[in-house]
């Protein structure tokens, strides 16, 4: 009888395999036909694929067959950290969100009505970037549906 995974052992054996075959995000993505972000989404088990694209991750990392019916599993959106969060990379970008939230919300009422963000129907993207002063910036990307709230 084959060993179920769960899609957080499948994450682990990615990402180990990742740093063993020495792979970045951006030739992850290549070969599954994503972006850097979408890649590391689902192989973070953020996301649900095809059998294609199951069979595409399996291959690529050499994973275990019993791999793959977990990727083509909904996902449970969980962070893989606790809340708040308390990595110094993530914990910036809450700290971010915090502070300039509430100017986020006003300009895009100004400019949208009274709506939100999908974070169903978005895109992410991470380009690196030097600034006139030859200084490395991490460039964000993020673009979400807007969601108008109905009146009823």
């Amino acid at each position: 009888m084959a060993t179920k995974l769960t899609k957080d052992q499948v994450r682990e054996l990615i990402l180990s395999a990742k740093e063993e075959k020495g792979l970045t995000w951006d030739q992850i993505g290549e070969k599954l036909g994503r972006t850097s972000v979408g890649a590391a989404g689902i192989c973070y088990g953020y996301g649900q694929v095809d059998a294609q694209e199951a069979d595409a991750i399996v291959n690529l990392f050499s994973l275990p067959a019993e791999a793959k019916k977990p990727l083509m599993e909904a996902p449970h959106r969980m962070p893989v950290q606790p809340w708040p969060p308390t990595d110094p990379f993530i914990y910036r970008f809450y700290e971010v969100v915090m502070l300039y939230g509430p100017v986020w919300k006003d300009v895009c009422h100004e400019q949208f009505g009274d709506g939100i963000i999908s974070a169903i129907d978005c895109f992410f993207d991470i380009e690196k970037v030097i600034d006139e002063h030859g200084v490395p910036r991490a460039k964000f990307v993020f673009q979400g549906k807007w969601l108008t709230y109905q009146k009823y």
